[in-house]
């Protein structure tokens, strides 16, 4: 029951996906393409994906424990706080914290965690902002 649910909650986000791409005005200069194609593509995918899982659902799916639950709803407010804390303190220190605590709640020790939250948010500046030059989230220490 619950993935002809979500088959019918995907179509309908597609198809107001699909509505709001062609309501996109196009300029005299836009490409061949145009900037409706793509949102289109993407409205089209989603609702032949949900549409498979309206016809062809999994079998009910087993609901884990109210622990495991709340173990997601802190994972979701930890990146909500991700969130609000990235302008505030910056990439590097707002990353280092939230992939640490993710991965300590996925299963790593607690240094090692730490270790992942560091390595993965270092490696992520360098690529990103210093190998691409793409701008990131400043903090107190200016990077």
């Amino acid at each position: 029951m619950s993935d002809r649910i979500f088959g019918v909650f995907g179509i309908l986000l597609a198809i107001g996906f699909a509505f709001s791409a062609l309501a996109i005005e196009e300029s005299f200069l836009s490409d061949a393409v145009g900037p409706k194609a793509f949102p289109i593509i993407i409205a089209a995918v989603l609702s032949l994906s949900s549409l498979a899982i309206l016809l062809r659902p999994d079998p009910e799916p087993h609901w884990p424990a109210f622990g495991r639950l709340a173990e997601v709803l802190a994972a979701i407010v930890v990146l909500i706080i991700y969130a609000e804390a990235l302008p505030e303190v910056g990439f590097v220190i707002a990353t280092a914290f939230a992939a640490t605590y993710l991965s300590w709640r996925l299963g790593s020790p607690a240094l090692g965690a730490m270790l992942i939250g560091v390595g993965t948010s270092l490696g992520i500046y360098v690529i990103f902002h210093l190998v691409l030059g793409l701008s990131l989230a400043r903090g107190p220490l200016g990077f």
